[in-house]
């Protein structure tokens, strides 16, 4: 098993973006999305390097992303120890959904050949006075499938 953290707030995967050049669309990302898929991509690769993790060319892959959010600070301070507790979760974006792609798509030839590979996947978003992402990959065997 591979753990890791991205520090700082969750980023959605947002939509795609179009243009056209001489009368041909092109798809793009915004900067920022090139830039926090760059940065889970290097934490990834030093983590991968420390804890011995082995490339997966064609094993299935499993995920688990925890997305800890900032705490309003509009809130009260009741409001507060209760998210820090986890008794209150986010129902704010970005969905679950476009974090899970955000960090799976940076991972792509990284930690595995294709995100196609995913055949487990967990995401849950939480509070923090310390926002960040926290990802945990792991090979699923035979057995647990």
């Amino acid at each position: 098993m591979l753990k890791f953290t991205v520090p700082g707030e969750p980023y959605g995967q947002p939509r795609p973006r179009f243009s056209a050049v001489n009368g041909k669309v092109h798809t793009y990302n915004t900067d920022e999305s090139r830039n926090y898929k760059t940065q889970v991509k290097l934490i990834a690769q030093t983590a991968a390097r420390e804890q011995g993790w082995t490339f997966a060319e064609t094993e299935g892959i499993g995920m688990k992303v925890y997305a800890y959010m900032s705490i309003p600070k509009s809130e009260t301070k009741k409001f507060h120890a209760a998210a820090v507790a986890g008794d209150i979760r986010p129902t704010k974006k970005p969905d679950v959904d476009n974090i899970f792609k955000a960090v799976s798509d940076a991972l792509n030839g990284v930690l595995y050949h294709d995100d196609r590979q995913i055949l487990l996947s967990r995401v849950e978003k939480y509070y923090s006075d310390e926002p960040r992402v926290e990802v945990e990959v792991f090979i699923v065997r035979k057995e647990l499938s």
